[in-house]
């Protein structure tokens, strides 16, 4: 099974296609990830992030649907069984 995760893009670094960089904000994490896959992402797009590498850029809505659904699981891990 394999996982992505949205993430919000807040910085790019360098200008090589196939080696530029992102910094990607995982709601307080913030993660270096390569930006090869994406040539056309701009600074605070969404991007679904796979193994280091974002894959595709996310709708905003759809990115904070999916956030919702994992502060919820989360509230739902810290309830007492």
């Amino acid at each position: 099974m394999c996982l992505a995760v949205p993430g919000r893009l807040i910085s790019i670094d360098g200008e090589d296609p196939l080696t530029r960089q992102g910094r990607v904000d995982f709601g307080g994490v913030i993660k270096s990830v390569n930006l090869a896959y994406v040539p056309e992402v701009q600074e605070q797009d969404y991007v679904l992030v796979h193994v280091g590498f974002a894959i595709t850029i996310v709708d905003p809505r759809e990115a904070e649907r999916v956030f919702e659904y994992l502060r919820t699981l989360e509230q739902e891990a810290d309830e007492p069984q």
